[in-house]
């Protein structure tokens, strides 16, 4: 398997701010359209890292201003990998209970993982569930 040639990189330790991370997901997203990524996947990689920002900055660290979130960007021709690391105590995704169900429906929070999901072509977790990997497979022409 060839090694991925990233084109873009980007590595910060914000603290709990979600304009801070909006920051770097602006960056980016611009990144993408330099290198003409479709709208469509510019979309998806756009909510799935807006969703999994927001998570670890307010579920996992609680908007806790003395913590941190990790974030790794790195983007490729084909290939756009994120990996963002709180420091909560984390969480089991397979917990989750289902948005979908009818019992959900009214809830205002708890799609965020299901979106992540949907949108990225591949997520993974780690153990403790305080770090998040999506990557994003290019799409569209």
């Amino acid at each position: 398997m060839p090694k991925t040639r990233w084109t873009w990189r980007c590595d910060r330790v914000i603290p709990s701010d979600a304009c801070l991370g909006r920051q770097i997901l602006d960056e980016l997203l611009e990144q993408m359209r330099v290198g003409q990524w479709c709208k469509h996947d510019i979309y998806s990689v756009r909510l799935a890292v807006e969703e999994a920002l927001v998570n670890a900055i307010m579920h996992g660290n609680l908007c806790d201003a003395d913590k941190h979130v990790q974030i790794h960007c790195r983007l490729a021709a084909e290939l756009v990998h994120v990996e963002i690391i709180d420091e909560g105590s984390g969480f089991d995704p397979a917990a989750i209970p289902d948005p979908t169900g009818s019992d959900r429906l009214e809830c205002p929070s708890g799609r965020g993982v299901m979106l992540i999901k949907a949108f990225m072509s591949r997520v993974k977790y780690n153990t403790a569930g305080n770090r998040v990997v999506m990557e994003k497979e290019r799409q569209g022409a």
